[in-house]
């Protein structure tokens, strides 16, 4: 499959998208900073094994009520496109055409203890290919909530304006991300840990962060900042059978446990972004990590580890 070319997009439709896309993660952030005024109720998809410990992966009723409006409007608006959401067991029967990608509350361990680090991430796929993103966050470069957006071709916007990334004029040692934690610097930067992917994709866009790189996440939490960084200049590539090559589209895996067909819900991937130099840094660095040590952690259920 092969990433479609902006030309083959129908412009209007895409102004469409992404209008109804900032609108959907604005009110998204209404929903979710109305929450933190009042007590919700939360649930937890993974009990701990082990006694005394707190169950992990919470999910509160923000996270389905913002799920729910955006699946009830984006099938008002546009009947035709399909959705992938974190919060609703649903596979799309196809990724031909336009599929709205959907992470109602990304952070959502920081946003029910009120910590000001959560988003609302807003995706947007043709044939694969990111082409609209929007990502409402909590705290942004401008000290208020504010969203990050773009369509194909665009530019990065914040606000409905034309972004340009923080200035950083005299500063020699820059900041990353290090999604999962990780030891506090390299040689290049330092690092920082937020909890939320689509706020470190965010903010990669935005100048704040040099780098990131994750592995293992899901296509919700990546669908809309990749392209956000793409449209800021930055770089994108991810793990293909030989190496790394530029990111161009999602896709569905060839194979998976359950006994049904895969979709691109099903997707999985390691992705590195950033500056042109900082990518590369972290490239060359993991691919020079031993496979029979990442295959021993897997087997081992510890997942990657991340040294830097």
């Amino acid at each position: 499959m092969t990433s479609p070319e902006p030309t083959a997009l129908d412009e209007e439709t895409l102004r469409a998208v992404e209008a109804l896309a900032i609108e959907l993660a604005r009110e998204g952030g209404r929903q979710a900073m109305d929450g933190l005024a009042r007590e919700i109720s939360i649930d937890y998809k993974t009990e701990s094994k082990e006694d005394g410990q707190a169950p992990r992966d919470p999910v509160s009723e923000i996270d389905r009520a913002v799920e729910a409006m955006v699946r009830e409007r984006v099938g008002e608006q546009f009947p035709g496109h399909d959705i992938i959401g974190e919060e609703v067991e649903l596979h799309p029967d196809t990724i031909e055409d336009y599929v709205w990608v959907v992470d109602p509350v990304d952070g959502t361990a920081n946003f029910v203890n009120g910590y000001p680090l959560f988003c609302v991430s807003i995706g947007v796929l043709y044939n694969g290919a990111p082409v609209v993103g929007a990502i409402w966050c909590a705290s942004t470069h401008a000290l208020h909530p504010g969203i990050y957006h773009a369509r194909r071709g665009s530019g990065l916007h914040f606000d409905g304006e034309p972004f340009a990334q923080v200035p950083t004029n005299g500063v020699q040692r820059r900041i990353s991300a290090a999604p999962g934690g990780s030891p506090g610097r390299t040689q290049r930067w330092d690092h920082r840990v937020t909890g939320s992917a689509a706020i470190e994709l965010a903010f990669v866009a935005a100048g704040i962060f040099q780098s990131a790189w994750f592995g293992g996440l899901k296509i919700w939490d990546l669908a809309a900042g990749v392209l956000l960084i793409e449209e800021a200049g930055g770089r994108v590539v991810h793990r293909r059978a030989g190496g790394f090559e530029p990111f161009t589209h999602f896709e569905a895996p060839s194979e998976v446990s359950d006994d049904r067909e895969p979709s691109l819900r099903d997707w999985r991937g390691l992705i590195i972004v950033g500056t042109e130099e900082a990518v590369g840094v972290i490239e060359e660095r993991l691919s020079r990590r031993p496979s029979w040590f990442a295959r021993l952690r897997g087997a081992l259920g510890l997942g990657p580890r991340r040294r830097w």
